[in-house]
């Protein structure tokens, strides 16, 4: 059993690796995403896909066999109460797994916010660009006492001018 459970740790210290590198990750996309730098984003989403998936790897690693119930590290910490020097480590290394989950959440949740924002201001921006295509229309009439339709200003940049 106590080998299980040293390589049990040894499959969450390399989860926290992984998330260490994704908060890292995080971090970064957040100083791109404040800087627009489209392809520096999709660079990082590349190594973020990659690094996911080997924590998906590691995750499938954790699976202890024990059919009759779900088994879960804190269970299993539990059951460790005669070893505490292991039941001390496990308790370690999942306290850190958690702590790095945590702040790579945190960071996913602000970099969320931050493409909302962006994708609002491009919205904005859109919508003001759009109008200030749209000029009034002038009141001028023909013989017949029908609207032209002229614009005002109908083109972007007038030269002659």
């Amino acid at each position: 059993m106590a080998s299980l459970v040293e390589e049990l740790v040894t499959v969450l210290e390399e989860e926290e690796k992984i998330y260490q590198t994704l908060i890292s990750y995080g971090e970064k996309k957040t100083d791109i995403l404040i800087r627009a730098d489209v392809p520096e984003l999709e660079k990082l989403t590349c190594l973020e896909q990659l690094a996911s998936d080997d924590l998906v790897t590691h995750s499938n690693q954790q699976v202890l066999g024990r059919t009759e119930e779900k088994m879960t590290v804190t269970r299993l910490i539990a059951l460790l109460e005669s070893q505490p020097d292991v039941q001390k480590k496990l308790t370690e290394a999942r306290d850190r797994l958690l702590a790095a989950a945590d702040r790579t959440n945190h960071l996913n949740d602000q970099n969320v916010a931050l493409i909302k924002q962006a994708i609002e201001l491009n919205e904005f921006d859109l919508t003001l660009f759009k109008s200030l295509r749209q000029a009034p229309e002038t009141a001028n009439y023909d013989k017949t006492a029908c609207n032209t339709g002229s614009l005002l200003g109908s083109s972007g940049f007038d030269a002659m001018s």
